[in-house]
């Protein structure tokens, strides 16, 4: 699992290599407060790192997700639709927001490690 500076974790899909799925750390989560809304993008849309692809409103605010990384949207997590809360109950598990087919899986190796992640957020 790598970590982006904006609080996102990405993790290689076991099944398939060459996807990402990705979500929020429980840092973001606890940040954000109770997530009420999630707007997920669609799929098959194609997407370069930075694109805002995810809405979050929660009681504390609304921000928006970015992608960490160029590729294509291949599944989103429709169990977010129905019950946003799933980002605050479990954000390294069931709160995941996309799956994403990379072109250079090796893009991974830009991102932190847990560890890094950890300094990082002074956690």
């Amino acid at each position: 699992m790598k970590f982006t500076e904006d609080h996102e974790w990405l993790n290689p899909d076991v099944e398939d290599g060459d996807v990402i799925v990705v979500g929020i750390t429980e840092y973001a989560a606890t940040q954000l407060g109770d997530v009420v809304f999630v707007e997920l993008p669609e799929v098959e849309t194609r997407v370069a790192k930075g694109d805002e692809i995810v809405v979050i409103e929660s009681v504390k605010a609304a921000s928006d997700i970015v992608a960490p990384i160029d590729g294509e949207i291949v599944e989103v997590n429709d169990a977010l639709t129905d019950n946003p809360g799933l980002v605050n109950e479990d954000p390294l598990g069931a709160g995941w927001f996309f799956k994403i087919r990379v072109e250079d899986v090796g893009a991974l190796d830009d991102f932190m490690t847990e560890d890094e992640y950890k300094d990082h957020t002074g956690n």
